[in-house]
């Protein structure tokens, strides 16, 4: 039996994205403040998640560096190489990489911003 319902899953999913959107229009706005911000909105969410259980996003899990807590938004908090063998570079402002496999759908969702 599980402890919470699908109501209850449903809020914190949305919670989770909503907290996502909030840290990557904080980080938009390029001050000190807002970057400080936008690294508890992120600590947010991934502690919605790890309370309920939920699982984030793939699409929104692979735009967090885990490293600095702060989400990765091409030509603000990170630059981006790609690679003809398939998969892009995140090089985060912390120095962290996150080596990110192309595929389908989910990889030009990621390369829209």
């Amino acid at each position: 039996m599980t402890k919470y319902n699908k109501l209850t899953y449903s809020i914190a999913t949305q919670r989770i994205e909503k907290l996502m959107h909030l840290a990557e229009s904080a980080i938009e706005s390029k001050s000190e403040e807002n970057e400080r911000l936008a690294r508890r909105y992120v600590e947010l969410a991934l502690k919605i998640g790890s309370h309920y259980k939920v699982k984030i996003p793939k699409a929104l899990k692979m735009k967090i560096c885990h490293k600095c807590m702060l989400p990765l938004i091409p030509g603000l908090t990170c630059t981006v190489r790609h690679s003809s063998m398939g998969f892009t570079i995140y090089k985060c402002e912390c120095g962290e990489q996150n080596k990110i496999v192309l595929k389908g759908s989910l990889g030009t969702h990621l390369l829209e911003k």
